[in-house]
């Protein structure tokens, strides 16, 4: 589950893209700025972005519903299934996703001609399971790619020499003062900012 790859980063930085052993050792240093760049980026946004395998979540069968509608307490890219309290399997058909054209979904709706209710057997704790890739989606926008991949080379650019977006001069001395995430990609990653 990578937002971006090596290949990606040397051709946006105009690299070689040879499998030389000083490309190796290169390759190395890249592949950690990109994690490190795709870590920063979840945490700036808090949420990730891409999802290559399901996983299972679990809901109370009270807190976590208001009437035919169960809240997600993540992102939701796709569903792989639903059990809900009673141990019963919910179809697809039986249920919609709020929003409905598209994801993430925050929220899963037993349709009004259903005769399914949210609700559960003995204790209303984790009694619901929902299976599923919880992500923003299943591969990471373009734009996501490109701030991972934008920021992993402002990273890179550091190893060798300070490279800071703000220099400030008290007093005829100047200070080089590291700014933190650029101003693009901040700027990019703005419209994904989850509130918390």
């Amino acid at each position: 589950m990578a937002y971006a790859d090596i290949t990606l980063f040397k051709v946006y930085r105009g690299m070689s893209t040879s499998t030389s052993t000083t490309a190796s050792v290169d390759n190395t240093i890249i592949q950690h700025c990109l994690d490190a760049a795709q870590a920063q980026i979840d945490r700036y946004t808090h949420r990730t972005f891409e999802a290559s395998t399901t996983a299972a979540r679990y809901f109370d069968a009270i807190e976590d519903v208001d009437g035919r509608t169960l809240y997600l307490d993540d992102d939701l890219a796709a569903i792989a299934s639903v059990t809900n309290g009673d141990g019963a399997a919910l179809t697809s058909t039986s249920y919609v996703t709020r929003p409905v054209n598209e994801t993430p979904y925050r929220e899963i709706r037993i349709r009004s001609g259903s005769d399914n209710a949210w609700t559960y057997n003995t204790e209303p704790e984790s009694a619901i399971t929902v299976v599923g890739y919880w992500a923003y989606s299943t591969a990471a926008p373009d734009d996501i790619k490109h701030a991972t991949v934008r920021l992993a080379n402002y990273m890179y650019a550091q190893k060798d020499a300070g490279t800071f977006d703000v220099t400030v001069y008290p007093d005829a001395g100047a200070i080089a003062v590291p700014q933190g995430l650029p101003r693009d990609v901040q700027e990019i990653l703005a419209p994904y900012r989850k509130i918390r």
